[in-house]
């Protein structure tokens, strides 16, 4: 850690952490409803804990990317934050708002868009809350003697996330007109903006963990930057295929909805290859393993398994059922989730000052948490495409395939078990750390006598 104010990064990263914990709760209250074991219905209907899981990974991945500037900016321009106070301000009225808003879902108190539930008082809330934020780091920047791109393309991702907040705020009764907004900010995050801040996150973490030269990692950061506009912008026409929007949206997001995967393949390839030009030994193979995993799964999850049903000839059968799930839960996991938990990784030793990475327990929790995503993926890709041909194909009624579906979540449950002992462990291993304390020093394990980078990346590729 080379600057005091850094420290605040900590605390998001505790939020963030404790708000993927609650997720994880409703997640395993959906999977035994889907079994037929809906004993909470009374309390937590079905909705409302979808609601809840789905607006928990957006809040906590949130969270953990704010976490990340506050950590790397500093770095990156070399000051220190403007405001910590800000920082503090801003992080607790998010956990206001967050607070508030679950609340609300169990009273009946929402929007009911799909990811965009929440009322329309907290929406304000929200924008200003990021606004803060923004202004906070800009100001940081703005004050720094010099200007990285790293810190720019970070900073521009976190301003476009902002700003596309505001379509999915425009007030209108129809349902078509309604759903092409919505897709703007659910879309254009995910497979736009957030691919920024998902860019700006990785360059940072492999010029820390190869010691490959800046100027290398960031010419590729420019060619992902390209590759996510020129598909990611159009497409988001491969949501607007049959919610009464005109055809052409059927060549237009089934064509650039294809070239998605090759943003998410740019990053996967980049991340590899530096990780093998990396000169530099780096003691944390915990944060390289996280932060290769992350390109690797955000392609299988994101790139692959979204083309899977991309076409607007297979979307017209995999809409809406569990398909979408396995692409959505691998996507998020490989591209978003995966990138906080690196950065976590990466900059805990920094925080704290305790060398506790490359421990059985941080090994434990990166390969129970991905194969119990992969297996998590495969129980909701057998289930999908069960209900695909009895639902779209057989023309069976809805209730009866989500009777016959249930067997199958009963496989999801486990590989969601393993899934949530990986995420345990991490856990205990961040409270282990501790509070963050010690001088400002510098990183704290720049470099060590150990097997080269190239070793670790080539096992992980």
């Amino acid at each position: 850690m080379k600057y005091e104010s850094q420290r605040v990064a900590w605390w998001f990263f505790a939020t963030s952490m404790l708000l993927l914990t609650l997720q994880l709760v409703y997640g395993f209250i959906m999977g035994f409803a889907h079994m037929g074991l809906d004993g909470l219905h009374d309390v937590i209907p079905f909705h409302v804990a979808r609601a809840t899981h789905t607006n928990l990974l957006v809040v906590w991945l949130l969270c953990g990317f704010m976490g990340s500037a506050y950590y790397i900016v500093p770095e990156e321009v070399g000051r220190e934050l403007f405001s910590v106070k800000l920082a503090w301000l801003q992080l607790i009225s998010l956990v206001v708002v967050g607070v508030v808003a679950i609340v609300g879902f169990h009273f009946q108190w929402w929007e009911g868009r799909k990811f965009l539930e929440i009322p329309r008082p907290l929406d304000w809330l929200v924008v200003v809350n990021v606004l803060l934020f923004l202004f906070n780091i800009a100001k940081t920047m703005w004050k720094s003697p010099r200007i990285t791109t790293t810190s720019c393309v970070l900073f521009f991702g976190l301003l476009m996330a902002a700003l596309l907040y505001l379509p999915g705020m425009i007030p209108t009764d129809h349902q078509t007109l309604d759903s092409y907004w919505r897709w703007w900010v659910v879309h254009l995050w995910v497979e736009g903006v957030w691919e920024l801040i998902m860019g700006g996150i990785l360059a940072y973490l492999l010029i820390k963990l190869t010691g490959v030269d800046r100027e290398l990692i960031e010419k590729w950061l420019y060619v992902i930057v390209g590759l996510t506009f020129l598909s990611g912008i159009l497409g988001t026409g491969h949501h607007y295929y049959y919610i009464g929007t005109p055809r052409y949206w059927l060549l237009i997001g089934g064509l650039f909805g294809a070239l998605e995967p090759l943003a998410f393949l740019g990053m996967a390839i980049y991340a590899i290859a530096m990780a093998k030009k990396g000169g530099r030994a780096h003691p944390n193979r915990n944060a390289l393993a996280w932060t290769i995993g992350c390109s690797i799964m955000s392609f299988v999850g994101a790139g692959f398994l979204g083309f899977a049903h991309t076409l607007p000839q297979v979307n017209m059968y995999t809409h809406g059922t569990l398909v979408t799930a396995m692409h959505g839960h691998m996507a998020f996991w490989g591209a978003y989730a995966m990138l906080v938990l690196a950065i976590i990784s990466y900059a805990l030793p920094q925080l704290t000052g305790r060398k506790l990475h490359d421990t059985p327990l941080a090994t434990f929790a990166f390969w129970a948490s991905n194969i119990g995503m992969v297996a998590m993926t495969l129980a909701f890709a057998v289930a999908g495409v069960t209900q695909v041909v009895l639902e779209r194909r057989v023309g069976m009624d809805f209730l009866t395939v989500q009777k016959e579906l249930e067997v199958h979540f009963f496989g999801l449950i486990l590989a969601a078990t393993l899934f949530a002992a990986g995420i345990v462990a991490y856990l205990v291993q961040f409270v282990r750390y501790g509070m963050p304390k010690g001088d400002v020093i510098g990183d704290v394990d720049e470099t060590s006598e150990v097997p080269a980078v190239s070793t670790a990346a080539e096992a992980l590729s």
